[in-house]
């Protein structure tokens, strides 16, 4: 009897959904980083076994939202949340005890799907804590998704928890998603690591021609920023930053692909994207449904 079905991770930023993604698939498919937020889209990476397929759905982390980006976001965030067979709620363990998800999310009444409420980061946080946690709240699970502890536990109570059904994808594949989403994102990735403080957020990523049939394959992308300034900024003085941030990607790229890549990097300045509902819709952000007519 074999069991299938979506399971959304969610939570706060920077609560470690993206490292927990990619442990659980067993291959680099969301980016991570230091700096909360970096996720903005929903990523699907599955991992099947053989008796159980996970659908697992990476999301942006749970916030109140500021500007146009942000409802986007939400709207990802939530929609994973509804699309649900079983929720993983991660939380950071060096923040205590979590609030009820339907609070966290802001969210009127509980999710339908079966909730596994999961403290990661225990690898980082002393005994104490843990201990104190497992008694505010005895049915968490503790995990560290970069270290793998805890990950056999998480999911055997997925897998219990999963509906009754056949496989939804081939055993060999490992994502919905095409190869351009995932280019795209580790295009950001690398600004996330290489950009200060806010201009990483500024940083939107449009893939505007994708050769496969050239060797090495040949991608041309934009880096959409919001004022000259930052433009001025991410090209660096003779367009020194601009070049490593290049360098950095295509590495990344590579390692995706396994073949040599030409990135051809290209920074152009969409004014104000993240609070313009129609530039977000050009770049391909969800919105919320008054926002469509």
């Amino acid at each position: 009897m074999s069991r299938a079905g979506i399971v959304t991770v969610t939570g706060r930023p920077n609560a470690g959904k993206s490292t927990l993604l990619n442990r659980l698939v067993g291959q680099k498919l969301a980016i991570t980083s230091a700096k909360p937020q970096s996720t903005r889209n929903r990523v699907v990476g599955i991992l099947s076994d053989s008796d159980s397929q996970l659908i697992l759905l990476d999301t942006p982390g749970l916030l109140e939202p500021r500007y146009a980006l942000h409802e986007s976001m939400r709207v990802v965030a939530l929609s994973a949340v509804a699309d649900a067979d079983v929720i993983v709620y991660l939380n950071d363990a060096s923040q205590g005890l979590a609030a009820d998800l339907a609070s966290a999310a802001g969210l009127e009444v509980p999710p339908r799907a079966p909730i596994i409420t999961a403290y990661n980061k225990v690898d980082l946080v002393p005994d104490s804590t843990i201990d104190a946690l497992r008694k505010l709240d005895p049915n968490a699970l503790f995990i560290s998704a970069a270290s793998g502890e805890g990950i056999d536990r998480l999911l055997n109570t997925i897998a219990r928890l999963l509906p009754v059904s056949p496989f939804l994808y081939g055993t060999e594949e490992i994502s919905t998603q095409p190869l351009r989403f995932f280019v795209t994102e580790l295009i950001r990735e690398a600004a996330f690591e290489l950009l200060a403080d806010e201009l990483p957020y500024a940083v939107a990523c449009e893939i505007e021609e994708f050769r496969e049939d050239r060797q090495p394959v040949y991608i041309r992308a934009v880096l959409y920023v919001e004022r000259e300034s930052q433009k001025r900024i991410l090209v660096g003085a003779g367009g020194s930053r601009i070049r490593d941030l290049g360098r950095a990607a295509r590495e990344k790229v590579e390692a995706l692909v396994e073949r040599p890549i030409y990135l051809d990097l290209w920074v152009k300045v969409l004014h104000n994207w993240r609070r313009n509902v129609p530039a977000l819709r050009r770049l391909g952000y969800p919105l919320p449904k008054e926002d469509h007519s």
